[in-house]
């Protein structure tokens, strides 16, 4: 357990998105050549600092240029699907991995980067890098930052409530009935955006029955949504709804206005489940609560009984970059020089860190030190380091077609319109 100590957070967000050119064929990308590779990145976020790496790369390889181009990521996935499977993809496919990635592989549509990957694999975190491995043969490496989902919690609440941070579920359970007892809520959740819950349905399905119950959902298994271990997590959660574990009114609480960051932040709410990206959100949004010395962090339970390896971890293991095995040998090789020469270099490391953001590298402790947000990082650093499973989120490791189901689905949950058995049948009959 930590406690979050620095002043102020800088966002995960940078600078904004710099010129971009037209995919394929020739452009100026800043080196002043005709491009011989592409990419396609989205826009916002983070983004512009992968597109800045591209100029950087492209200005001291005029023999090698990689032409950039940056799209809105609601269209993205549409779109490059359409693109790879019309032969038409750029060289460098971004992916989440999960069943793009696997559908790829299958299809032939990427080129297999085992052994071409210079001294990545050694660099990057094992819970990490296996994300872009299918059958143990990499297909997509790591290209940005991870965003693992972590406990929140209100020390001052727990202080006034006698509560201990709680590290089983047998905890979770007595502290929900004590801060029930104090009129607090123990959980916020944002129901009302639905997706804040997809965490805690991934991490009980997890530290109940491991990595392998969802594996079987991606891998296209009959029937695999049809798992105890998902009905488990299901009827947890409806139980927090409907006896005091979340609060009153979380379907309500939406997450688009940081809503349920805030009910922790004025002490409403004791715990909250969400993305690392919320620890910028509660420096910047609620600067007095994150310096009060009362924020903190922490990892989600384990399942005494659970057979999952409380190890594991959910969220965003990173974007992925795969390699077209429609682009030319030529076009290939400089994707992969760019891949094993440039990826996580020294300028783009430093540009993370600087604005909080995690580089899923073992080999940073000193860079992380000297960061303004040393705490939380080298949190995040060991829970990603240690983890023996980084969960893909789902919403994005099932296929597109899947992904709105789920959602709606898990809707009818909170809601206490479906019951569990009737969201694995919906699911299993898609």
């Amino acid at each position: 357990m930590r406690k979050a100590t620095r002043m102020a957070a800088a966002g995960l967000g940078v600078t904004s998105l710099m010129a971009i050119s037209a995919c394929g064929g020739g452009g100026d990308n800043g080196g002043g050549g005709d491009a011989d590779a592409n990419a396609w990145i989205l826009t916002g976020g983070g983004w512009p600092a992968i597109e800045e790496d591209f100029n950087r790369w492209n200005e001291s390889n005029e023999d090698a240029q990689i032409d950039v181009e940056g799209i809105e990521n609601d269209s993205y996935k549409g779109q490059i699907r359409t693109a790879v499977g019309s032969g038409e993809a750029p060289t460098l496919i971004m992916s989440w991995t999960g069943g793009a990635l696997l559908e790829y592989a299958e299809q032939d549509a990427v080129v297999d980067l085992t052994g071409e990957t210079g001294d990545l694999e050694e660099r990057v975190f094992d819970s990490v890098w296996q994300n872009g491995q299918v059958e143990d043969s990499t297909y997509a490496v790591p290209l940005n930052d991870v965003q693992p989902v972590v406990m929140y919690y209100n020390q001052e609440v727990f202080d006034e409530a006698g509560v201990e941070i709680p590290e089983t579920w047998e905890d979770v359970e007595a502290a929900i009935e004590t801060f029930n007892e104090n009129d607090v809520a123990p959980f916020s959740l944002a129901g009302g955006s639905v997706w804040p819950a997809l965490m805690w349905l991934q991490y009980l399905t997890d530290r109940h029955g491991g990595e392998e119950v969802f594996q079987a959902v991606v891998e296209g298994e009959e029937g695999a949504w049809d798992n105890e271990s998902i009905l488990f997590a299901l009827e947890t959660m409806q139980d927090l709804g409907e006896n005091g574990g979340f609060i009153d009114s979380y379907n309500s609480v939406t997450a688009d206005q940081n809503e349920d960051a805030q009910l922790l932040a004025d002490g409403q709410a004791a715990m909250l489940l969400q993305g690392s990206w919320v620890y910028a959100t509660i420096n910047n949004d609620f600067p007095e609560f994150a310096d009060s010395g009362n924020f903190g962090f922490t990892s989600f339970p384990t399942l005494e009984d659970g057979a999952g390896d409380p190890s594991n971890i959910v969220g965003n293991p990173a974007n992925f970059w795969s390699v077209s095995a429609d682009a030319s040998e030529e076009e290939q090789q400089i994707a992969m020089d760019y891949i094993s020469e440039n990826l996580y270099n020294e300028e783009t490391v430093d540009a993370m860190l600087e604005a909080g953001s995690l580089p899923p590298l073992n080999d940073i402790e000193e860079e992380i030190a000297a960061t303004e947000d040393a705490d939380f990082l080298e949190f995040s650093s060991q829970l990603v380091g240690d983890a023996n499973n980084f969960q893909l989120s789902w919403d994005q490791a099932v296929a597109p077609e899947v992904a709105q189901p789920l959602t709606d689905n898990l809707s009818g949950i909170l809601r206490g319109e479906m019951t569990p058995q009737e969201f694995v049948d919906a699911m299993n009959a898609l």
